[in-house]
């Protein structure tokens, strides 16, 4: 093993590092720029302007890729649209790598705007996934080059499928193209990387043409924000959050409250009238002082043989939680959770009434749905 060794390291030698097979150029010669010093990060001879500069010739020319593609808008496009709005299927979108990853962000979009996706990956295809595929699908392709053999590998049974195909590439000439019943371009002249290897504006461009294929499908198919809201029941409720409680508070003849001498036979009658399942007791300063529910009514029977005598001031539970009007609905469901309750009196900085939460006030009864 020993000789061995000698023999190649002689043999090297002989050779020179110009032409040494196992010399690695990229060290020194191809890429300087790249060649650090033992032990030093890269980010020691790059300064923060330098950085900056990077990012900006970055953003140009990603910029510049998706504008280019203003000029190669045609009636290609305008037919995809138009197939993708008539397919009575699925839009299988598929592509591998870079393109697939955009893929995926394609299918969130359109599944959350109203036109049913799904993403296929090629080699998976291959093994059985294309059993997912009908004729009644479209299939949307991505690929840059256009040449991508794990992607086009799939075509021919595709075509067999009888599904239509739709490519979006940077080739119009390349196979995929030719395999597509129409094909969008998406290409760039050139990429952000220096090496113009990594893909990076011809992905950005590839994706921009997937939201304008999105966009215009939510204009055919009249899509409003609260369709949008049916399939982001987790977005709504996310908004719903942020919302300020006066905003969602019932006001006014909406609340449900008492004075604190009057009969517990009168405060059951306001529960009735209001809905909520409580009142509130109120002094005679319009203060509130406590609040009578469900729940203080059960004990209230426990405790006392005959309630007919007693005022909702012996009944009721004093001093209540309460919330501030500037607060939001976050605050409040907090507030809730923590307590274990339902009903939330909303109050201004002097402790004087302003308006009361149900918890279903907050969620938006009906239109936040937890399971199918």
């Amino acid at each position: 093993m020993s000789n061995e060794r000698h023999v190649v390291d002689g043999k090297r030698a002989e050779l020179g590092a110009k032409d040494d097979p196992c010399r690695d150029d990229t060290d020194q010669t191809v890429f300087p720029e790249l060649r650090l010093a033992p032990g030093k990060p890269a980010s020691s001879t790059v300064g923060s302007e330098e950085i900056l500069r990077i990012a900006e010739e970055v953003l140009k020319i990603e910029a510049e890729g998706i504008l280019q593609l203003l000029d190669h808008l045609d009636e290609s496009f305008a037919a995809a649209v138009q197939w993708i709005y008539q397919a009575s299927g699925r839009i299988i979108v598929t592509g591998i790598g870079k393109s697939g990853v955009v893929g995926r962000k394609i299918v969130a979009t359109l599944s959350s705007t109203g036109t049913p996706a799904l993403f296929m990956h090629p080699v998976e295809a291959m093994h059985g996934d294309l059993g997912m595929v009908r004729k009644e699908d479209l299939v949307l392709a991505l690929s840059n080059s256009g040449e991508t053999e794990e992607l086009n590998i799939i075509f021919p049974s595709l075509q067999n499928i009888g599904t239509r195909t739709i490519a979006l590439t940077g080739n119009l000439n390349s196979t995929l193209a030719r395999f597509c019943d129409l094909a969008i371009y998406t290409g760039v002249s050139r990429e952000a990387c220096p090496f113009g290897l990594a893909p990076t504006a011809s992905t950005t461009a590839l994706l921009a043409m997937g939201d304008a294929l999105a966009v215009a499908l939510i204009r055919m198919r009249n899509f409003q924000a609260q369709d949008f809201r049916r399939y982001h029941p987790g977005g709504h409720l996310g908004e719903r959050l942020k919302v300020a409680i006066r905003e969602l508070m019932r006001r006014g003849d909406e609340i449900p409250f008492v004075m604190e001498h009057i009969p517990v036979r009168d405060a059951l009658e306001e529960m009735n009238r209001k809905g909520m399942g409580a009142t509130l007791v109120l002094a005679q300063d319009k203060k509130l002082v406590g609040i009578f529910t469900d729940g203080d009514l059960r004990r209230a029977m426990n405790n006392f043989a005959d309630l007919s005598d007693k005022t909702i001031h012996h009944m009721m539970t004093p001093n209540p939680r309460t919330i501030t009007i500037d607060r939001s609905v976050a605050e409040a469901l907090e507030i809730m959770e923590q307590h274990l309750i339902t009903v939330l009196p909303v109050v201004d900085g002097q402790d004087s009434l302003q308006g009361i939460l149900h918890l279903h006030d907050l969620l938006g009864k009906g239109l936040i749905q937890f399971t199918r």
